[in-house]
């Protein structure tokens, strides 16, 4: 079990670099943009201030969502790989399905089940709730209150009948942070986010698309739970102490 578990680790760090860790940061750098200035979080760009939180206001009002996503994961000198995955939030309970993993919290407790392994990490959500696990829109739009980033709108154009917004964040720092930047991209007619970009200081860069798109809809809360019953024989990691 011990070698299982230690090559799905491996496997599970890729994905979790953007779907836990869903971005960020990594080097101290001055972020230019519209002839301006910008670096420390106070002195971010104010039009990208003003989008993140009319996004935010938006996304918060939403009693529930539930979404189709494309992940794109881009790894030097290897193939592109491309999983389709779905999403369900409300609150602070959310549930992640792609391929090979599902991300579940019922808000207390977070699950990380390696489908090909039958094998299950059990963690304190609270514990998870640093500035680095970025996992649902909601958590994304709350990124630039931290205080840990800079961010600004570098592009507005226009694509797919509707004008896109671009706002690009880096980090004050690089402690602790494995992402040099994160690009986020807007509907700015719909208010809503269309894509997630995160470039990783060795090279590898994460994409997630938004496909569809549903919110307020209702969603049985079994979907916010991992009963390790209904899989037998599987192996379990409890990370909580």
């Amino acid at each position: 079990y011990r070698n299982r578990w230690e090559n799905g680790l491996k496997k599970k760090e890729i994905m979790k670099s953007f779907i836990f860790s869903l971005i960020l940061m990594g080097m101290t750098i001055s972020v230019f943009a519209q002839a301006e200035t910008y670096d420390t979080p106070e002195k971010s760009d104010p039009k990208a201030k003003a989008i993140l939180e009319s996004l935010k206001d938006k996304y918060e009002q939403f009693k529930s969502i539930q979404a189709d996503f494309t992940l794109t994961i881009e790894i030097p000198e290897e193939d592109r790989i491309v999983q389709k995955g779905k999403m369900w939030q409300s609150g602070d309970k959310y549930r992640l399905e792609l391929e090979d993993q599902s991300i579940i919290t019922d808000g207390e407790t977070l699950w990380y089940y390696q489908k090909n392994n039958n094998e299950v990490q059990v963690n304190s959500a609270e514990d998870m709730q640093s500035g680095e696990d970025i996992l649902t829109p909601t958590d994304i739009l709350k990124m630039y209150e931290s205080g840990e980033y800079i961010y600004v709108l570098v592009d507005e154009y226009s694509a797919e009948k509707t004008i896109v917004q671009q706002i690009e964040f880096k980090p004050t720092t690089r402690d602790n942070k494995n992402h040099s930047k994160l690009r986020l991209t807007v509907d700015k007619k719909a208010n809503t986010i269309k894509e997630m970009k995160a470039f990783q200081k060795d090279g590898t860069r994460y994409t997630l698309r938004m496909d569809e798109f549903e919110t307020d809809k209702a969603i049985d809360e079994s979907q916010f739970t991992f009963n390790k019953a209904d899989y037998p024989d599987i192996y379990v990691e409890d990370m909580r102490f």
